[in-house]
């Protein structure tokens, strides 16, 4: 039985001496252990251990924070212990990303890499951008520049990383959660009851991904997007499947974006195909959260998005191996958060270093990671202020990356055809110095309309081949939970889905989730009334960012539960 870890980041924790007891050899990984590498005592009855720097999530950022701090005790011949949490059953189960990957942040915190057996294998080889139609496919100029990047699965990658972090003597534990194990639904200690243990960090860093729910809880409860640049944060979801196609029709290192069909003029959003190794292929689609129309559904976008002409040859033939889905920042440099709270920061994706543009976040996570990473280091050795990684943010590259990149997004407020005619002059006369900066609209919640503005879409059944239902692509996913837990999916209030989502919105939560979490069952008199299928949950955390009165909470599930990626 795993074990299930407490966070508890406070700046008064208790101080570990950099010479904290420390094992020699990194641990095997899997359930924790206690002792490696901690200081371990009882706490009011419950096990506590304490290290020096605890990571809340093994993604990039997380990783490359944790192998950075590892380096800095190297080269200055001292240790700091350093523990990394994951709860995906193992580390990148829960890591989905359609990833052409920027190495830049790599080159930077493992110069060698080329020359180890990582998973980055496939080069870019062409680079092709389309103006999708029903039956069309128009060629237009390429905006974005992918020589020397690669086709990555990004589950792949950090799973790597990992064992450099543990080669480095980082403690890597996936399978953890917030909370006890072993509780029923009823709230009641099953048999296989075990009480969390209580994990504190000198410094904690929060790398949990996008919309984190600590990260999140810390950002509103310190007032951090305010103390930062100031507006929302904006969303994306992506739907993804990874395919086995013909080898006649496959072309490692191609890679192919969309805008266009089949979402309407109004909706932001675009597809990707990438080409990888081994004859597979990544298909997905990206639909902004804004969207208005509460009768869209991403999941069924996505599969007419495979029907169209220049794609369906290309799946034709092939077989699809996995599925999943997940929200992505998209708010860019106005979203940006301070990100330093009281005994620890936030870095990566759980912060939004998203490049929109560019379709890419993974080489500016890494880098904050590695920034977060030097803060804490001078922090714990040399006394300095968690304030050095907020300064040697606003003087990296990330900040003037997202600063060129800062109006792309926000354009497409004004519809397809005006949002591409603002990202040209951006792109081709400003060059990311325009004079001024686009302000987001809406929140993505306050975003849907009432169903009486919109008739609702008719999708065409599946096929079986090309298209699927979604228990079909939940198989694909791998997705588990165990089901006697209290739910991780919850209601702040039990009316608001019938009496508000149901009479204004037509039940557009039975539609924006990719895993048919939610749905509408009549009960004795007829009357709708809301279901949970919480072991179907993907854990994207659309729900949690698009319920129109925000009423729905993502919290984190029992250890290991979710979906288990493998070439996502």
């Amino acid at each position: 039985m795993q074990r299930a870890i407490r966070i508890a980041a406070a700046a008064t924790r208790r101080a570990l001496s950099s010479s904290a007891a420390r094992a020699s050899p990194p641990p095997p990984r899997g359930p924790l252990a206690p002792g490696w590498g901690a200081t371990r005592w009882l706490c009011s009855g419950r096990e506590a251990l304490s290290y020096d720097v605890v990571i809340v999530g093994a993604g990039p950022a997380g990783l490359a924070a944790a192998i950075r701090l590892k380096q800095l005790c190297r080269a200055a011949d001292t240790d700091l212990s350093v523990c990394v949490l994951e709860k995906g059953s193992e580390v990148g189960a829960h890591v989905l990303s359609g990833n052409v990957f920027e190495p830049r942040a790599l080159d930077e915190l493992i110069p060698k890499w080329r020359q180890e057996d990582s998973p980055i294998r496939v080069p870019v080889s062409s680079d092709k951008f389309w103006l999708l139609t029903k039956n069309q496919a128009w060629t237009l100029p390429s905006p974005f520049d992918n020589k020397g990047n690669y086709v990555i699965s990004l589950s792949q990658l950090v799973r790597w990383m990992a064992t450099k972090a543990e080669e480095l003597g980082v403690e890597v534990y996936p399978g953890v959660a917030t909370n006890d194990v072993g509780i029923a639904k009823d709230g009641t200690k099953r048999e296989t009851f075990q009480p969390g243990v209580e994990l504190r960090g000198r410094i904690t860093l929060l790398a949990e991904g996008c919309r984190g729910s600590l990260s999140e809880k810390i950002i509103r409860n310190h007032k951090l997007r305010e103390r930062g640049q100031g507006q929302h944060q904006t969303y994306a979801l992506g739907i993804k499947e990874v395919w086995e196609i013909e080898e006649g029709k496959h072309n490692p290192g191609s890679v192919i974006h969309t805008v266009g069909w089949p979402l309407d003029t109004k909706t932001y959003g675009g597809s990707f195909l990438y080409h990888l190794d081994d004859r597979q292929l990544a298909i997905g689609l990206v639909v902004a959260l804004n969207y208005r129309n509460p009768f869209l559904s991403p999941y069924d976008e996505f599969q007419k998005f495979k029907q169209h002409p220049a794609v369906r040859k290309l799946l034709e033939g092939g077989t699809a191996i996995q599925y999943g889905a997940r929200t992505l920042n998209e708010g860019g440099f106005q979203s940006i958060p301070y990100p330093i709270f009281p005994g620890g920061a936030i870095i990566g994706c759980s912060a939004g270093f998203l490049n929109v543009p560019k379709i890419k976040g993974t080489h500016t996570a890494m880098k904050s990671g590695m920034l977060a990473a030097e803060a804490t280091f001078k922090s714990l050795v040399e006394g300095s202020s968690m304030e050095l990684y907020w300064e040697n943010l606003k003087k990296s590259w990330i900040w003037e990356e997202l600063h060129k990149a800062r109006n792309y997004r926000p354009a497409f407020e004004y519809g397809l055809i005006p949002g591409m005619v603002l990202s040209a002059l951006e792109r081709y006369i400003f060059k990311g110095k325009s004079p001024y900066t686009l302000k987001h609209g809406r929140p993505d919640h306050e975003a849907t309309d009432t169903a009486n503005l919109h008739a609702p879409i008719q999708y065409p059944k599946p096929d079986g081949h090309i298209t699927f239902d979604v228990p079909t692509s939940l198989y694909r996913s791998n997705t588990n939970h165990e089901h006697d837990q209290p739910p991780h999916l919850r209601l702040r209030d039990p009316t608001v889905p019938e009496r508000v989502n149901v009479a204004l919105y037509a039940a557009p939560e039975s539609r924006y989730c990719p895993a048919r979490v939610y749905e509408y069952i009549s009960d004795e008199k007829g009357d709708p009334k809301l279901h949970i299928n919480a072991q179907n949950c993907l854990h994207c955390k659309a729900c949690d960012i698009k319920d129109p009165k925000q009423n729905i909470e993502w919290t984190v599930p029992e250890g290991g539960g979710g979906p288990g990626y493998t070439v996502m």
